[in-house]
This record gives C-alpha cells, sequence and structure tokens, in this order.
C-alpha cells in the first residue's frame, strides 16, 4: 500500500460543520490517519487541521473507501460520539457493488472476524478466535454479472464489509485486497459510506448525514 499511495487532490466537501461536529465527504484514496513513515503523512484528518484546528478523531473508513465522515471539534463531543460508536448506536450504511449475482434480496452476514497475522492488514473468518461481526445487505440491482447492493453493519470490524461480501462469494469490485483480480478494471474500490445516523452532542437530537455515491 505504502508504495503506490498517491492521494487525491482538491477540496474535501463539508457536509456540517458546527460547534461540536464535522462531516465530510471523504474521498476515495485518501487515509483518514496518518500511516507509519513520512510518505504517508497526507491523510484526511490533516487536510482538515488546517480550517479545524481542533479536529479529534471519532472513527476511521479505509482508504479506498468514500463517503461520510464525522469528526468531533471538542473533547466532549470525543467522548460523546465515542461512546455511540462503541455501544453500536451510531447507524452506518454503505453502497457497495460485489461481484456476480446476489442469491436473494435480502441476508445477514454474521461471520467472527481476525486479523489474518501473516498478511496484515487483511483479516480473515476465524468461528474460534474472531470477534464478532455482523453486516445486513439489500440487494438493490443486478444484471446478472454484478449486484449493486446496500450494507448495513451493526459491527464495526476492520475490512468488515469486504471480507463479508468476499466469504459470501460476491467481493467487492476493485477491491486491491480481497478482490485483486478486479481492481485494474476499476478506477477504485467500489465501497461508499452513503449515511451516517447518530444523537448530536449538543441535547442529544437524531442527526443524519448523506453523501452522495460517486459510482
Amino acid at each position: 500500500m505504502s508504495d503506490d499511495y498517491d492521494p487525491p487532490t482538491g477540496e474535501i466537501p463539508v457536509l456540517h460543520a458546527d460547534h461540536e461536529i464535522l462531516a465530510v465527504d471523504k474521498p476515495a484514496g485518501l487515509l483518514s490517519v496518518p500511516g507509519k513513515g513520512e510518505h504517508l503523512a497526507d491523510c484526511l484528518i490533516e487536510r482538515l487541521r488546517v480550517p479545524f484546528p481542533e479536529i479529534l478523531l471519532v472513527h476511521r473508513l479505509d482508504r479506498d473507501t468514500s463517503g461520510v465522515m464525522i469528526f468531533a471539534l471538542t473533547p466532549h463531543a470525543q467522548r460523546h460520539l465515542g461512546l455511540q460508536f462503541e455501544k453500536r448506536q451510531a447507524k452506518k450504511t454503505y453502497l457497495a457493488r460485489v461481484a456476480g449475482q446476489m442469491p436473494e434480496k435480502t441476508g445477514r452476514v454474521d461471520l467472527p472476524l481476525i486479523v489474518d497475522w501473516p498478511n496484515r492488514p487483511l483479516q480473515k473468518v476465524d468461528h474460534e478466535t474472531g470477534k464478532p461481526a455482523v453486516t445486513n445487505w439489500r440487494l438493490l440491482r443486478s444484471d446478472g454479472a454484478e449486484s449493486r447492493v446496500r450494507l448495513m453493519p451493526e459491527t464495526g470490524r476492520s475490512h468488515q464489509l469486504r471480507v463479508h461480501m468476499l466469504a459470501l462469494g460476491h467481493p467487492i469490485l476493485g477491491d486491491p485486497f480481497y478482490a485483486p483480480e478486479t481492481a485494474h478494471q476499476y478506477p477504485r474500490m467500489m465501497l461508499h459510506a452513503e449515511e451516517l445516523r447518530l444523537r448530536h452532542p449538543d441535547g442529544g437530537a437524531g442527526v443524519r448525514f448523506r453523501a452522495r455515491p460517486p459510482f
């Protein structure tokens, strides 16, 4: 990953900003936080630190995933939002294009995941020592060769959606880790964080942030 890191340039679209939180539309190909080494220093949080110097991390998206990402602008907001993610109260919806025809209209994947140490950062299904991971999915449309699906994870394990779709036999198209044979056929990995719903740290009212899928 480090050798071919060529992050996109341009402005980061701000979806919402107030005295407690910042929501943006992260572009694909940009790290959420710095990687190891100076060549991986350019990342979303560091770019946003210029206009929002008080920015604090709450969660992450994979480098190759685009879409809604929320940051805290106060320590109180960071704690409040962090607990919502920890307690699985934050509701996330993703859009993906996957290989092949999904067998049904809806489904649920309940497969525990753990890091694949010899091949890290890859993850794998492990029924004995893996951590619980659950993803609900709904088919939107398909032409047989590929399917467009909405993914609704109940947990937030690393690479969860990517490994769960692979386990179903329908890997996410363009995924350089889990479907490398398709990576050259697509300009990016076809996974986008479409919507995030949670409670605002100031008062607890429900808020929803959406970012249009670019594919």
